[in-house]
């Protein structure tokens, strides 16, 4: 079979998004697969946030599947990856992932990965192939909305006048580092604010620094889907206070959220970095899909114990 691989284009987002949903759903078992995501999105998201970074399969000219690259700085991921259930085993995830991996060698990209499902030894050994290798399992959690009050001095990129919000980025830039070094999220950041998805909150503290920061989406077409506010990515500033300003952080997500008049609030964990999901768990956060985080190289990257970061590589 004769696969094509070209630029995903914006004529094809909604191809594109009816083989995501078909794909997953089929995976899951789903009665109507096409009910699955329900009003979130994530082809569009990810299209508009980097449309040269979006890779289209065809084979005799209709399309069969596509794949998303992220750019975090000297981390980057990929993903959703889905081919259409008919053309499952025939070879297109494979052609999928060349342009893939090469994109991330360009970039220079120092840590790849990608979230996939922990009980497919189809999905692992794919990814192998490509020199990915499974490490912790990675939780995606919620629960209710409960938290109202924070005395914590907390803003939001969207209330930056449009000249100040590159010395923010800036700030953003060297938290992340503290993470993991080059680790950059104003991708995220800057399409979140474009898009109109959600808002990314900014946790400083008594000096004006940044010492937290958390990427949220909420609300449908957003990856969150109605009455959910969602992390895609939050951390606090690595030191000997990061375990208290992840506690802050999560206290403002969720006054944030119940600001919107959101019921839930979700988030991604490594279970490697242990710390923050056992904050999670005492928090009340508990998991309803969990899957493996693949690495290149095999090394842990930021999942360390003592990290306090929030993300989801879906």
């Amino acid at each position: 079979m004769d696969v094509s691989v070209r630029p995903l284009m914006e004529g094809d987002l909604d191809t594109a998004d009816r083989i995501y949903r078909m794909a997953f759903g089929t995976l899951l078992g789903l009665a109507d697969p096409m009910t699955f995501g329900g009003d979130a999105s994530y082809v569009r998201t990810r299209w508009f946030a980097h449309p040269i970074a979006a890779f289209a399969a065809e084979v005799d000219g209709k399309l069969v599947g596509s794949n998303f690259v992220t750019n975090w700085g000297s981390v980057g991921l990929f993903g959703p990856l889905t081919v259409h259930p008919d053309m499952w085993d025939k070879g297109v995830a494979k052609r999928l992932l060349e342009p893939t991996v090469a994109l991330l060698e360009e970039w220079g990209i120092k840590h790849a990965g990608l979230f996939t499902s922990a009980h497919s030894p189809k999905h692992i050994g794919l990814y192998q192939k490509f020199g990915y290798w499974p490490r912790f399992l990675t939780a995606i959690m919620s629960k209710e909305v409960n938290r109202t009050v924070t005395t914590l001095k907390w803003s939001k990129y969207s209330e930056f006048a449009e000249d100040d919000r590159g010395e923010c980025l800036d700030a953003c830039r060297s938290l992340t580092n503290t993470v993991y070094p080059g680790l950059d999220l104003q991708w995220e950041i800057e399409s979140v604010n474009k898009q109109g998805l959600g808002d990314t909150i900014l946790i400083w503290n008594d000096d004006d620094s940044l010492d937290g920061l958390a990427v949220c989406h909420y609300g449908s077409a957003s990856e969150a889907g109605s009455g959910v506010c969602h992390i895609k990515f939050g951390a606090a500033r690595a030191g000997p206070n990061s375990g208290q300003t992840f506690d802050h952080l999560l206290d403002a997500c969720e006054a944030f959220a119940k600001s919107k008049g959101i019921s839930r609030l979700s988030a991604g964990v490594n279970v490697g970095r242990r710390e923050a999901y056992r904050k999670m768990l005492t928090r009340g956060f508990r998991t309803y899909l969990q899957g493996v985080a693949m690495h290149k190289p095999d090394e842990p990257g930021y999942n360390q114990p003592d990290v306090y970061v929030i993300d989801d590589w879906r």
